[in-house]
């Protein structure tokens, strides 16, 4: 039997935040921000590692489209991320939730000063019962922009954070054993111990085009996460709900279990 989850990373994705518009769905994003708040009551520390800043720029901006470009889409992130922390501090104080916002890179977690810096901060964060939204910094990080997407990063913050878990939620139920868009057949595969080749080939393909993930990310975000011994979920993020229903030990999803045992962390 799994532990409780008492330090949870929660990432959400650009399509579970928006419309295919671009713009913010605003009943998704408030029940979002209703059940993280209610799971903190419950007293479980919560980090929010949160895409959409680009989608939601370019929506604010009335651009018909994602920018091809990479200054383009940095210019609509940084529109677009003081719009979606507007509106999650917004939506948090309603339910007496101190938010922070916390923008990285890549070399933030790679130079050991400076990821010593984060650890201490996230942990006096959640001393002082803040709840952290994570996003990387777009507008200035070429590399994340064009290669990344913020599932890779949750699993870094996992496990800088020495979470219990990693949730990535997303619009689809799991991971199955075959594209359940294109096969009726296919089945969600609940648990997951080892992250074969087959499933990382069977995993192939981009996510929507407001986002940059897909299937891909997640599972190696997956195996940085679990080789770091946090347990990983991916689970359907309509309707939030799900959150209550992995907490609570029910077969939702699929869970990518842990390599080491938190214990044997130093």
């Amino acid at each position: 039997m799994k532990k409780p989850i008492q330090r949870l990373v929660v990432k959400v994705g650009t399509s579970t935040l928006t419309y295919t518009t671009g713009n913010i769905n605003f009943r998704r994003l408030s029940r979002l921000v209703e059940v993280l708040s209610d799971i903190s009551n419950a007293g479980v520390q919560v980090v929010l590692v949160s895409s959409g800043a680009i989608a939601v720029g370019v929506g604010k901006l009335g651009l018909p489209e994602r920018p091809a470009d990479v200054p383009g889409r940095q210019a609509a992130a940084a529109v677009g991320q003081s719009e979606l922390m507007f509106l999650y501090d917004k939506l948090f104080s309603e339910y007496s939730k101190t938010t922070a916002q916390m923008l990285l890179t890549a070399s933030d977690m790679n130079d050991p000063q400076r990821r010593s810096h984060l650890v201490n901060t996230f942990e006096k964060l959640l001393e002082y019962r803040s709840l952290p939204i994570v996003n990387e910094n777009d507008s200035v990080s070429v590399e994340e922009i064009v290669h990344g997407d913020n599932d890779c990063l949750s699993a870094q913050v996992a496990a800088l954070i020495h979470a219990d878990a990693l949730v990535i939620l997303t619009d689809i139920d799991g991971l199955y054993d075959s594209d359940p868009r294109e096969n009726p057949d296919a089945r969600r595969v609940g648990v997951v111990e080892e992250i074969t080749p087959e499933l990382e080939a069977a995993a192939g393909g981009a996510g929507s085009s407001r986002g940059t993930g897909g299937m891909a990310t997640k599972l190696n975000a997956a195996k940085l996460a679990t080789a770091a011994g946090v347990d990983t979920y991916i689970i359907n993020g309509t309707p939030c709900d799900n959150l209550y229903a992995l907490l609570e030990g029910r077969d939702t999803g699929t869970l990518f279990c842990a390599k080491h045992p938190k214990e044997e962390q130093a």
